[in-house]
């Protein structure tokens, strides 16, 4: 396993996120892990896991199942961290196929599918850890220095969601140093849960107690 330490990390100056739409809030939800399947949005709520139209912001599916932090998609199968476990489920029945130990065994935060692993944040540990979708096993760690929500990838970009005093940001680090590329400070007291993208332009935010998903759009990093 290799970890990637940094001591006093470089920061991007940080700007204030653009927020472009609210979903909710879902009745009696406090949501925490959000994924988007390329049709509906997920979010996990604690018992339910609410499958929303990104378009209208109505919830057309619920199952039912332990779901207190972070969901994936992996293009078949839904992930989600349920205590100290992540469970793989079937979307169109809501089975649960398989189960691997979370690494914080009960601490992790959010969790995000991409090049055939599993990323998943570990809140108070300030981590992202690639693990082994199969086993658990921590193939590599990336530390941070604030307290680690929502994960997700796009377009080759690491993206994690922080929620510390009230006060919370999307930052975009580079997933070799841990060095922090870009800061989008959210309101106070706007916090950040889970966290995904939608493939293209705008980052779907969970909001923890108020019961909402928020999309934050997304700045296009200039490529050479």
């Amino acid at each position: 396993m290799n970890t990637l330490t940094r001591s006093k990390p470089p920061e991007a100056t940080a700007r204030p996120a653009e927020i472009v739409r609210e979903f909710g809030p879902f009745p009696s939800a406090k949501v925490a892990g959000v994924s988007f399947d390329g049709t509906h949005l997920w979010a996990a709520t604690g018992e339910r896991l609410l499958a929303i139209d990104p378009d209208s912001g109505e919830v057309v599916r619920t199952l039912e199942r332990t779901c207190d932090a972070g969901t994936a998609f992996d293009g078949k199968h839904l992930w989600q961290i349920a205590e100290s476990r992540i469970d793989r489920i079937d979307p169109a029945t809501g089975d649960v196929l398989a189960s691997i130990p979370a690494p914080a065994g009960g601490g992790d935060s959010g969790l995000t599918w991409a090049e055939g692993s599993l990323w998943v944040g570990n809140y108070r540990g300030r981590k992202i850890h690639q693990i082994d979708p199969a086993t658990g096993a921590i193939l590599r760690t990336i530390e941070s220095n604030r307290f680690v929500t929502g994960v997700t990838w796009v377009d080759g970009e690491l993206w994690h969601g922080t929620w510390e005093e009230d006060l919370s940001e999307l930052r975009r680090i580079d997933a070799d140093s841990g060095e922090v590329l870009t800061r989008l400070e959210m309101p106070p007291g706007t916090n950040v849960s889970g966290l995904e993208s939608d493939g293209a332009d705008l980052l779907y935010c969970g909001s923890g107690p108020s019961g909402k998903v928020r999309a934050v759009r997304r700045p296009r990093t200039q490529r050479t």
